[in-house]
């Protein structure tokens, strides 16, 4: 007897195994997304850093004492597609700025950003007398756990 077609067996079988396969897979890539975010966010954060540093120097080199006032063009907070970390006027802060979206980076005020890790915002704040640039860790919670991560 010719056979053309599986039997029902045959693809239940199929179902079940990859069943099986994706409940195996699922958790372990749902953990890989949460390091991509947070390696991602240590890369902005330091080449935000170096930059504040590198306008110091170029203010310096003018004869101005002071690192930048702000570190974009004087965007809204909480606008969503805006360039952050640009410029501040005439001084270029990130050559390549960074575009805010609702579960990246965003800006929350003046001097005030914040970034999603697993859809816990943690917030970061420039402080332009001294320059930093850091985020606030309150001993609780999974944005201090996030904090304490990305600003290592």
């Amino acid at each position: 007897m010719k056979r053309n077609a599986f039997t029902l067996v045959e693809l239940i079988f199929v179902i079940v195994v990859l069943g099986i396969l994706a409940a195996v897979a699922i958790p372990r890539l749902g953990g890989n997304i949460e390091s991509a975010q947070i390696a991602k966010a240590q890369g902005d954060v330091a080449a935000v850093r170096a930059s504040i540093a590198s306008a110091r120097q170029k203010m310096l080199v003018t004869g101005i004492n002071a690192y930048p006032s702000r570190l974009d063009a004087g965007v809204a907070a909480n606008t969503v597609g805006v360039q952050i970390f640009d410029t501040n006027g005439s001084l270029t802060i990130l050559t390549y700025p960074v575009y805010t979206k609702n579960n990246g980076w965003m800006k929350t005020s003046n001097s005030t950003y914040s970034v999603k890790i697993a859809e816990t915002p943690v917030t970061f704040t420039y402080t332009s007398s001294t320059g930093v640039f850091d985020c606030h860790t309150y001993n609780s919670g999974q944005a201090d756990t996030y904090c304490k991560k990305i600003a290592e």
